[in-house]
């Protein structure tokens, strides 16, 4: 097999070949492989010291399965470990340097192509001239248990504690292991996550919030059962969703009485379907310059968005074309809050031959127009004096709020109760939403540079965590980051967007291209101060 490369740590004349390594690379960490093979690959190799008679009597095969024996176990796990890392959700921008990793230290000639829904693996071997190319295709969805096992069994083997026969195996075991929590509950945890961020982040009231739960609830049960075994109703499941949600929602809010609010309700309501994951992933592709999966993965999530808003449009606009009296107060509203008041009056200097020169003075106004008093406060009607469940929520319900959304949100993504990360998600993820509020208190209208400072706190956290700590960085961050987004569009007007939908693509971009450069000045700062130099900086 000819004689193995030493690694060293400081050294970097391995790095000219590719631009990102994972932290686990062989080149950082300067680990060698010293059994590569299984207890069965040790037995067959012993075979071949045996002379020819030996050899024969004791299994009659031929000499070519000595050689490639042990190079397929080591070939099957990588295939096993693309597609585990795919189906789980893994951060698309570090799963060729993660496979590049492991293939390394198990000494395997393999390149890997990454391509949105597949992976392109080309095998070659040297000393029999041949190669093999593999298309490994599946699609996932996040699942932070199952991946941190998986991370867990790749470091493993790039640290050389077991075999490759053995990680397949427990790849396998991972796999066909179901997920953590049953249908049902998987339909309880959206409901509560919409009721949550409903006043957490869209000023909704307490009538609103039981509303928005419903409607997540009513989608998460169609994505399961409906949408996962139907693939013709699944490509229209996000537009028809949407409008479900946007028409109810309209119809609630134009009660003569306005206890419900539109904007709240509607926005709340989708909040699970949202490609929030989607774009900053993309975001993250294109800024490690891999620019054909980042931008195909960008260009969907766009026009992903856009279908909601559509969706969200629709709804409202099929309901008001059957409820005149409510299209009416509509349309007069959104002239009167646009509209300009005129006053016209006389000016008095004081003590001062020439008005133009003097600052001082007093208006006289001939006649003042009557001004109305709406009451709307982020877009919901908010009458003073009102009973309570009409009210927004005071800010000290944030400090309930907030860590009981965080883990709501790991468990929504199959985070298992039971687990030492799910504690630090939540500190992660509470002071991701303080370093936000605060921000949002001192920069008004940018919610991409508010997003940013959240970011920046929570790939601080999380990668002192990894760093320090020995946890998996992308699993303790994911929670955090993940409430950057409603946050972040909160701040642009809710997802509704005015009903421009339009709008909500772009303050989309605005929030994920925020929580990108957080996320990028975070880590290059950790890794700065950190021992390994050459290491990569997109941990997330």
């Amino acid at each position: 097999m000819g004689r193995r490369p030493s690694y060293g740590r400081a050294d970097s004349s391995y790095m000219s070949d590719m631009s990102e390594l994972d932290p686990d690379d062989p080149r950082i960490t300067g680990i060698r492989a010293g059994d590569l093979d299984g207890q069965d690959d040790l037995e067959r190799n012993n075979l071949k010291h045996m002379n020819y008679r030996a050899r024969r009597k004791l299994l009659m095969r031929s000499r070519i399965e000595f050689n490639v024996s042990s190079v397929i176990h080591r070939q099957r796990f990588l295939r096993k470990l693309a597609k585990a890392l795919m189906v789980y959700g893994a951060p698309s921008h570090r799963i060729e340097s993660q496979l590049v990793a492991a293939a390394r230290i198990l000494e395997v000639e393999a390149e890997f192509i990454h391509l949105p829904g597949v992976v392109i693996c080309s095998f070659g071997d040297q000393e029999l001239g041949r190669s093999q190319t593999h298309f490994v295709r599946c699609g996932g969805r996040l699942s932070l248990g199952a991946l941190h096992k998986v991370h867990v069994i790749y470091r493993a083997v790039v640290h050389d504690e077991i075999s490759a026969k053995q990680a397949t195996e427990d790849l396998d075991d991972v796999m066909k292991s179901p997920p953590p929590y049953s249908i049902f509950i998987r339909c309880i945890l959206p409901f509560f996550l919409s009721a949550l961020i409903c006043p957490l982040a869209f000023g909704g009231a307490f009538a609103d919030m039981w509303v928005a739960g419903a409607s997540a609830f009513f989608l998460a049960a169609l994505q399961l059962n409906v949408a996962a075994k139907s693939a013709l109703y699944a490509n229209v499941f996000e537009i028809s969703i949407a409008i479900l949600v946007s028409f109810a929602a309209r119809g609630l809010s134009s009660i003569r009485t306005h206890v419900f609010c539109y904007t709240a309700i509607s926005s709340a309501g989708i909040i699970g379907i949202l490609p929030g994951y989607l774009i900053l992933s993309s975001s993250l592709e294109l800024a490690s310059k891999n620019i054909v999966c980042g931008s195909v993965k960008m260009v969907y999530a766009l026009i992903y968005t856009l279908f909601l808003g559509f969706g969200l449009q629709i709804g409202s606009d099929v309901y008001l074309l059957f409820d005149s009296r409510s299209r009416r107060e509509l349309h007069h509203l959104a002239v009167n809050m646009t509209a300009t008041a005129v006053f016209s009056g006389t000016w008095n200097p004081d003590n001062a031959t020439d008005p133009a020169t003097t600052g001082f003075g007093t208006w006289t106004f001939s006649r003042a127009p009557p001004l109305g008093e709406y009451n709307i406060m982020n877009g919901c009607y908010r009458p003073k004096g009102g009973p309570w469940y009409l009210q927004p929520f005071p800010l000290w319900t944030a400090f309930i709020i907030v860590p009981l959304f965080s883990i709501l949100s790991s468990l929504n993504n199959l985070q298992p109760f039971k687990s030492k990360q799910l504690p630090v998600m939540v500190i992660i993820s509470c002071c991701s939403y303080a370093s936000n509020r605060v921000a949002n208190h001192y920069i008004f209208n940018r919610s991409d540079v508010v997003s940013a400072i959240g970011a920046f706190t929570v790939g601080l956290l999380g990668n002192i965590y990894s760093r320090k700590m020995g946890g998996t960085a992308f699993t303790s961050m994911v929670t955090g980051v993940l409430f950057l987004v409603p946050s972040g569009l909160s701040q642009a007007g809710g997802i509704t967007a005015n009903g421009n939908g339009i709008d909500i693509g772009g303050a989309m971009i605005a929030v994920t291209i925020g929580i990108t450069v957080g996320l990028f000045m975070s880590q290059a700062l950790v890794y700065t101060f950190g021992t390994r130099k050459n290491a990569a900086i997109f941990s997330f």
